[in-house]
């Protein structure tokens, strides 16, 4: 038969016929359509404030048409991002979270890492903090490739993250990032800005936070490394059979529980499938052992509902025990890790190591090496200053479980929930306390009761007089630990032990001699102790403060106040050499008065200097005093302390 070309079917389409199917619509007006309902303004979270907003949250267009989900050969990559309000956290976290991760950061070669950008190699973190003060929020990132000892280049690895990160987002963003190659997953630290290249608030998609940044970083590893081959998935999956944390194939074998049943009996199935269920087997099997899994019957397995949190505590444990072997170098300790609900015993030791046990949330943590022989780990409370907390330093951990004093005694001297000063003035001039002025002590309970009036504790009813619960001091202590954990952690000498030995100053190894330190001393540290005593009473009898008397040593009465002087004089005639002020000593029961302009660490304690324009006095430091830094202050001194007035202090020049 031959064709003919008149015979061919030649279709035309025709115009779409108007309304009804959305189907019958030009594809290209469809994508149009797409394109205009994914750049509706969406709602903003009530947290976010639309003042200063861009007009939709950037990367929503991405995730709808090219962030694709990771394939099972993708390479993987964790992403974890934290999105801190600088207005809640403070100016002062910006500066803080960078220096932590600058400190901390390591080149693959084991030198320190210095933060860089997207152009420079090295920048300067102290400006960029200084840009993002007027920022209302920040993103803190860490991206770990799971692989990332097999990436030659964590930097150009993190620029070409970024760049595909910015073409999301459609705008110009400004970072600084640092690496940690001194784990067992090298990392990266990001830390962006929360505005874009219009100095507009940069909103980014919620999904694209949790979903696209970890999309586009596995594409990154994908297009460094290629895809995983299927000996490397077998090799990770073996890996994982008899790990005691939380593993991908826990999350697997969860996925299919009903009711805390497995059932892994023989069906049929694809090839993948039956190297699935043999790896959940294997799994189980070693869970079985493990005490959180049993087999109820052939392939047939229970598994134990607290199995995910168990492991995970197992695995962060096995993460700490790591953490104080490379701080001991291997050596034989005792490793006790400090519950910080349930802190035990109190604990005194020397710092060995600090870090950060929570990168993402800035939670630190301290080794210590315990006069007790034994190495303890713990986390620190949210409000501690772990810049003051000097490798060597000597320190004192208990548990926040303490009363207060103040808020015993405005309970006793309630009367039907009510405290007045009046009636406490009275009280304090017939009983005085430790030679305090009875106004001075008034006070501290009326700043204490502030405070507790902050937290909704107490109410102020009139000038003075305060209506107060019944069980006030358990509220009080409750909102300290609220406000500063359940861990008292207090610091007994900046000094290391080594450089005590010598020191002109009241040490702590002079408070050990006149038996206020701790009785149990026990092996490694403990032996330290003991024979920097020995030294130091040797040193003691060379500066006549001690006496041989057959075999005993006497220590002189007053010591610990006669070092004090000692040391506080030389501290003075040295600021006096530099300043040219007259350094006048604090006496008891004088009014103490002038600017703090510093503090310095002595082997007595810190000490905060005033200057009151004509010469200047050293008195003990409290963090409190740093709030007031270049203002007046005001106090009494009343034996070796101070009793502060902060009502009336001004700022210098005021």
């Amino acid at each position: 038969m031959t064709s003919n070309k008149n015979d061919e079917i030649r279709p035309k389409l025709g115009k779409p016929k108007s309304g009804g199917d959305p189907s019958s619509r030009r594809f290209v007006s469809q994508l149009l359509a797409c394109g205009v309902k994914v750049r509706r303004v969406s709602p903003a979270p009530r947290a976010i404030s639309r003042r200063n907003v861009t007009d939709f949250h950037r990367g929503k267009a991405a995730m709808t048409l090219s962030v694709r989900a990771p394939g099972p050969r993708s390479r993987r990559v964790m992403v974890k991002t934290r999105i801190v309000s600088l207005k809640r956290a403070g100016p002062r976290s910006i500066a803080t979270h960078l220096r932590y991760i600058e400190r901390d950061g390591v080149t693959a070669d084991g030198t320190p890492a210095s933060a860089y950008g997207a152009e420079l190699d090295a920048v300067d973190t102290r400006e960029f903090a200084s840009r993002c003060r007027e920022d209302r929020h920040q993103f803190r990132c860490i991206v770990s490739p799971e692989d990332g000892v097999e990436i030659s280049d964590l930097k150009d690895f993190t620029r070409e993250l970024m760049t595909h990160i910015e073409r999301d987002l459609g705008t110009k963003l400004e970072w600084v990032a640092v690496d940690h190659w001194n784990t067992d997953n090298p990392h990266t630290h990001v830390v962006l800005r929360g505005k874009d290249s219009g100095k507009k608030d940069l909103v980014i998609d919620r999904e694209y936070i949790t979903h696209g940044m970890r999309a586009r970083a596995t594409e990154v590893a994908d297009s460094w490394l290629g895809p995983r081959t299927e000996q490397e998935i077998q090799e990770s999956l073996n890996r994982e059979i008899d790990q005691e944390r939380w593993t991908r194939i826990d999350r697997a074998i969860q996925a299919k529980l009903i009711d805390g049943i497995i059932d892994l009996r023989q069906r049929q199935g694809s090839l993948a499938t039956q190297v699935e269920r043999n790896y959940m087997v294997g799994r189980l099997q070693h869970l079985e052992r493990m005490g959180l899994a049993e087999e109820s019957s052939t392939s047939v397995w229970s598994v134990n509902r607290q199995a995910e949190p168990l492991l995970r505590a197992m695995g962060e444990r096995g993460d700490i025990i790591r953490t104080m072997q490379r701080a001991f170098s291997n050596e034989r300790r005792d490793f006790n890790i400090v519950d910080p609900a349930r802190p035990g015993a109190p604990i005194v030791g020397r710092i060995t190591a600090k870090g950060l046990a929570d990168e993402l949330q800035d939670r630190r943590y301290l080794i210590i090496d315990g006069i007790d022989g034994r190495a303890h780990y713990i986390v620190l409370p949210g409000q501690t200053n772990e810049v003051e907390l000097q490798i060597g330093a000597i320190v004192e951990v208990r548990a926040n479980d303490r009363l207060r004093a103040a808020d015993q005694t405005i309970s006793k001297l309630a009367v039907s929930g009510v405290y007045r000063t009046a009636k406490h003035v009275e009280v304090a001039y017939r009983r005085p306390t430790s030679g305090l002025r009875p106004e001075a002590v008034v006070e501290a309970h009326e700043r204490r009761l502030e405070a507790l009036r902050r937290a909704g504790i107490v109410e102020r009813v009139d000038a003075g007089v305060w209506r107060v619960p019944a069980d006030l001091a358990q509220r009080g202590l409750a909102h300290d630990i609220q406000r500063q954990g359940s861990v008292d952690l207090n610091i007994l000498s900046t000094l290391p032990i080594d450089r005590q030995v010598r020191a002109i100053g009241a040490t702590w190894l002079d408070q050990h001699l006149m038996g206020e330190g701790p009785d149990s001393v026990g092996h490694a540290f403990g032996a330290e102790v003991r024979q920097a005593m020995r030294q130091r009473l040797a040193f003691l009898l060379e500066q006549g403060l001690a006496e041989r008397q057959e075999n005993q040593v006497t220590l002189k009465p007053n010591l610990l106040s006669t070092l004090r002087d000692r040391e506080l004089a030389a501290a003075g005639k040295s600021i006096a050499a530099d300043t040219h002020l007259a350094y006048r000593e604090m006496r008891d029961g004088e009014s103490v008065r002038g600017v703090y302009r510093r503090s310095l660490d002595l082997a007595s304690g810190r000490f905060a200097m005033l200057d009151d324009g004509v010469g200047f006095s050293l008195v003990p430091w409290r963090p409190v005093m740093e709030e007031h830094l270049g203002r007046e202050l005001r106090g009494i001194a009343v034996g070796s302390n101070i009793s502060w007035d902060f009502s009336r202090t001004r700022a210098l020049g005021r």
